[in-house]
């Protein structure tokens, strides 16, 4: 949870996560914990003056907040956190006749949240506060937004696991009669990003689009919509945007600032009413995110990170848009990495053998060997699939295609069919077809950057994360051509992926349907059945409490590869979900063995012919 500033300025609220509370929970099952394995730790919501440089302290129980929100004073803000847990007694009954035995989709009273109320008084550089119960909810709060001139408290509700689209919406609270509750919204996506606009009458919100079961499936890139909260009317925002929305800004004049992702570049774009057209700002090419603007009417300032291929990130601060093109870093945290001889990329088109269609990806060239030819080729695939390679410089284990150019590969990053940036038709390609349509479109890049002399023929290595590991597995069944593969948190069997994966209902979109219904479609995607066509050595990787892709799948996977003796190593991170991010450690580790793995296998041609 990010902090938040106060309406004044003066102060910023923050929560520290307690990682005892959080790893002692299996999200995957509704799973009654003992009474004395209970989470007991008391929590506290933390307040920091900018004016003074303290810190105070509030003590809230021992639930964890799921999600905070100010009010329209420094002295007041509300949370939302886990509704109580059943009575010790009550509990020991409940035990006494279960046993240690599980009650799978058992709803518990902390299924719930509850919304409170937090009043602080500041005196004599002392802090009181009162916390006062608003509502109890019988679903998860993942946001909340005071709206002042309506008096209401809006939140979203969320699900750990998204087996119906509709379990995730947004809701209102009238604070002047509690016990109502209106349901605002009844999308086919995922509600999240809540802002109130500037007149203070409508929510702005992005929507991450999943289509249900309706036999439609026309998916769409993720957008922005706002809502009037007099009327109840949504309408949608970036009218003519053919790209996705990745972020956006309130207008203090009205309107709202939009990071709009257009191929591989993602700019500052204007639009004063969901009516007009947006206006892209003049800029430089690259990308932008994490925008933030100035609430206040008497200011224009805005603030947003930046970088590019030969940029590396910074903050970057402006009086006002117009100033835009003439934007002052304001941070250096990056600047080591001028100073270094570092690897020059640009864009490389090709045509889809297939239909024709022009995709487009990245080329990271090894330093001073910019179109250079015959170069060893690392072909490395984002997850997603609803993302895209941008024209960045922000490296980290997951876009760690500098490092490995670094490392003497040539690294082309492809935006496959279902990537975002290049239209909803470019995007919906992929349902009925979700590995062999994005599949076809990297091997083609491949072959014509061979074709091209770009890349040495013989010395071709492939690999990728979640959606990116997924494809890896399944392009070393196509192909015999790729010297050494790199798996990270892919599935093999789409079936079982479906049974456990804490998101069913976007395999559900991808594949068209549920297994039993289209049964011919999953076979046809199937990796697991095609696993004995794989020669290419194959480096593992995944985290030990991925519930996005869960381990079963890398288990599978490896233990296949060595009853075929095709050489394979696994690694597992403990206390990891699918992004590793609680131990900084995992990537760099994981990093390090995926480049010794290329260094070991990249240059060593496997059996040439093509399946």
């Amino acid at each position: 949870m990010q902090p938040k500033w106060s309406p004044s300025g003066d102060w910023f609220v923050y929560l520290i996560n307690d990682k005892a509370a959080i790893d002692s929970t299996d999200n995957r099952h509704r799973f009654r914990r003992s009474v004395k394995n209970q989470t007991k730790n008391d929590q506290q919501i933390h307040l920091h003056s900018v004016i003074s440089d303290e810190l105070f302290s509030i003590e809230i129980g021992n639930q964890i907040p799921s999600a905070l929100a100010w009010s329209d004073v420094d002295s007041s803000l509300y949370f939302a956190a886990q509704s109580s847990q059943s009575t010790e007694d009550a509990n020991l009954l409940y035990e006494t006749k279960w046993k240690d035995v599980i009650e799978y989709r058992r709803r518990e009273p902390s299924d719930g949240s509850t919304i409170y109320r937090i009043d602080v008084s500041r005196k004599n550089r002392r802090v009181s506060s009162k916390i006062n119960t608003i509502k109890k909810l019988n679903f998860t709060v993942g946001e909340l937004l005071f709206v002042p001139s309506e008096h209401k408290v809006v939140c979203t509700s969320i699900t750990t696991i998204i087996e119906n689209i509709y379990d995730i919406e947004m809701y209102s609270i009238d604070l002047y009669n509690s016990s109502s509750l209106t349901r605002l919204t009844n999308n086919e996506g995922i509600e999240h990003n809540l802002r109130l606009s500037s007149d203070e009458k409508h929510i702005f919100f992005q929507v991450f689009p999943i289509t249900s079961r309706n036999g439609k499936f026309n998916n769409t890139q993720p957008r922005l919509c706002s809502i009037d909260l007099t009327n109840g009317q949504i309408q949608n925002w970036g009218k003519g945007f053919e790209g996705t929305v990745n972020d956006y800004a309130i207008r203090s004049e009205g309107g709202v600032f939009i990071l709009g992702q257009l191929g591989t570049n993602v700019q500052i774009y204007t639009q004063q009413s969901p009516l007009k057209y947006l206006f892209l700002e003049r800029s430089w090419n690259g990308t932008y995110r994490s925008i933030s603007s100035s609430t206040s009417k008497r200011y224009s300032s805005l603030a947003f990170l930046y970088s590019s291929f030969d940029r590396p990130e910074e903050v970057y601060f402006i009086d006002h848009i117009d100033e835009l093109r003439s934007a002052k870093a304001i941070t250096n945290e990056n600047q080591l990495l001028t100073k270094r001889n570092l690897p020059r990329a640009k864009l490389y088109k090709w045509i889809s053998n297939d239909d024709d269609r022009m995709i487009e990806g990245i080329l990271h060239y090894p330093p001073g060997k910019f179109e250079r030819k015959n170069l060893p080729l690392l072909a490395l695939i984002h997850g997603g699939p609803i993302d895209a390679n941008l024209n960045s410089f922000y490296p980290d284990w997951y876009s760690w295609a500098p490092l490995a150019a670094t490392e003497g590969w040539l690294v082309f990053e492809p935006n496959y069919r279902g990537s975002t940036g290049y239209g909803d038709q470019f995007l919906n390609d992929i349902t009925f077809q979700p590995l062999s349509r994005p599949g076809k479109d990297i091997l083609a890049g491949v072959e014509y950057l061979v074709k091209d002399g770009i890349a040495d023929p013989s010395r071709l290595t492939i690999g990728g994360y979640s959606y990116g590991g997924f494809l890896t597995n399944w392009l070393i069944t196509q192909t015999t051509r790729f010297n050494a593969a790199l798996s990270g948190a892919g599935g093999v069997e789409h079936v079982s992926g479906w049974g456990t994966t804490d998101f069913p209902i976007y395999v559900n979109t991808l594949f068209g349907g549920f297994p039993w219904e289209i049964p011919q479609i999953y076979a046809k995607e199937s990796i697991m059945n095609q696993l004995d066509k794989v020669h290419t050595p194959t480096h593992i990787v995944t985290g030990v409490n991925d519930i996005r892709i869960p381990p079963d799948q890398s288990f599978i996977l490896e233990r296949s590869l060595n009853y075929l003796g095709v050489p394979v190593k696994l690694l597992l991170f403990p206390n990891e979900g699918n992004s590793l991010n609680n131990n900084p450690w995992h990537g760099k580790i994981k990093v390090r063995e995926e480049l010794k793995w290329l260094e070991k296998y990249g240059h060593m041609s496997q059996v040439t012919t093509t399946n």
